[in-house]
């Protein structure tokens, strides 16, 4: 159960409320209503991430999932493991993203991508044997793009559980469409 009570989005005033009119029913979204306008921000930098980024969106779910396992953050991995889903992922890539970076089911760019985030969530600061392979494959840009994501999703996972988010109940449809995502 949530620790405080969930914002009532007919009552947004200002740049929030013309958030709102955009945005899913989803918890999440209810739960920053407090912050008023600063919800604005957070959606425009989660839509970079979601949207906008290069990063390949199977990297980019990994890294997001494994940011929610590594920070215990029910909520965030239930929503990612859904859009994981509909990205086509199979159950037993999803399933590995919680056993760690030597599942065998990853190949080697994945592998680096559960690596570095280990690295990043546990250390802040990916150590050479994380960053340099990875920085040769993704190139500077989406490495950059990697980093924010981590950064980012480290920020809801510490938003979710400090608030004690609920998970929506089961049926409910996200309304989360994002590119790539099947039906």
């Amino acid at each position: 159960m949530a620790r405080i009570p969930y914002f009532d989005p007919a009552k947004a005033e200002g740049r929030a409320k013309a958030v709102y009119e955009k945005l899913p029913n989803l918890n999440i979204f209810r739960m920053l209503g407090h912050s008023g306008d600063m919800i604005d921000g957070f959606i425009k930098l989660g839509n970079a991430i979601l949207i906008h980024s290069e990063l390949d969106p199977v990297l980019r779910e990994i890294a997001i999932v494994r940011t929610g396992v590594l920070r215990g953050s029910k909520y965030e991995v239930y929503q990612h493991e859904a859009i994981s889903r509909k990205l086509g992922m199979s159950e037993e890539l999803i399933k590995a993203i919680h056993e760690g970076p030597e599942a065998r089911v990853f190949d080697e760019t994945q592998r680096q991508v559960m690596r570095f985030t280990d690295d990043v969530v546990k250390n802040t600061r990916a150590s050479d044997a994380t960053f340099n392979p990875l920085a040769e494959k993704l190139g500077h840009k989406q490495l950059q793009e990697l980093v924010v994501t981590i950064g980012f999703y480290t920020l809801v996972s510490n938003f979710l559980e400090t608030f004690d988010v609920d998970i929506e109940d089961a049926g409910h449809k996200s309304g989360v469409k994002l590119p790539g995502m099947q039906d």
